[in-house]
């Protein structure tokens, strides 16, 4: 093992055969973070995968609290941690839209971060599975995060995040994913999509135009649908209002407002902005809820 390297568990060799320089102590808060991560997603692990074979992939949200939903968060620990201050998980429910690292400067802080919170609050915060989060199905390019790995850490993180919930449903009408939308019958099928099968990757890949059409080919992976097919699903499935996140190209409202997309990371713009859903209120469009900058 070189000098400076992790082992297959995120720890430094105890020893090295030829002299060492200094490790500077950024490198070392690096394997610390590293560590903690590790011990934090071996506790995760098991019950994310409960999460998957009990529930199945499809979140039942409750109409009695406040939901928030938290677009993209891209390695950017500070807004999830604005996050979790302004709208404390038991006091309102938290729904993470997925992508959860690369991008950003602290991928490790904020999984860890979010896993935390997840282990801590299990029935008031729930982290989607994007695209991002899905290097074990499909790898992609760039991935800052999952590249920087040893290969124990590689399929420890892909198989725990793997598990994951691919949506979230909440009985107003509100449908939350990362992408775009399934191609099943009704709602309650969503919990048996098969992780990798296209209605998979519809979820964690999909992109929406404002144009008329349906399937409308794919770009480097990124399968595109228009506003006819937006419409046939939304309406078969009982959908009034899709929110979701992961195409930073897409207008805020879409589809005469049905279609609402969230970032909250600087990764890819300065303004940082959830939307919150409270008990009560009546929901027509997109704009029933309120965007909150962070």
């Amino acid at each position: 093992m070189p000098c400076g390297a992790l082992d297959a568990v995120g720890n430094a060799p105890t020893s090295c055969v030829h002299p060492c320089p200094t490790v500077p102590a950024s490198l070392l808060a690096t394997r610390s973070a590293r560590r903690i991560l590790l011990l934090v997603i071996s506790g995760f692990g098991a019950a994310a995968g409960k999460i998957a074979e009990g529930k199945g992939r499809l979140v039942c949200l409750p109409a009695d609290r406040a939901v928030v939903f938290v677009g993209d968060t891209h390695g950017d620990r500070d807004a999830t941690e604005r996050v979790l201050d302004r709208f404390p998980p038991g006091e309102h429910v938290l729904v993470f839209l997925g992508d959860y690292v690369d991008r950003g400067d602290d991928s490790v802080g904020n999984l860890t971060l979010l896993l935390e919170a997840k282990l801590a609050h299990p029935d008031h915060v729930f982290l989607l599975m994007g695209n991002h989060e899905a290097w074990a199905v499909t790898p992609f390019s760039p991935a800052d995060f999952w590249q920087a790995l040893s290969l124990g850490e590689e399929k420890r993180y892909g198989d725990t995040l793997s598990a994951l919930p691919f949506a979230a449903w909440h009985p107003a009408g509100i449908l939350a994913l990362h992408g775009a939308l399934p191609d099943v019958a009704r709602i309650e099928d969503i919990g048996r999509i098969e992780l990798g099968s296209s209605d998979w990757r519809k979820i964690a890949w999909g992109d929406w135009a404002d144009v008329p059409g349906y399937g409308l080919g794919s770009l480097a992976g990124r399968p595109a649908f228009g506003a006819d097919y937006f419409n046939a699903v939304a309406s078969r499935l009982g959908i009034k209002v899709l929110v979701r996140a992961h195409q930073p190209s897409a207008p805020t409202f879409l589809f005469e407002d049905r279609c609402l997309t969230l970032f909250t990371s600087r990764a890819y713009q300065a303004t940082r902005q959830v939307a919150v859903f409270r008990p009560g209120r009546s929901l027509r469009s997109a704009r029933d809820l309120e965007l909150v900058r962070i």
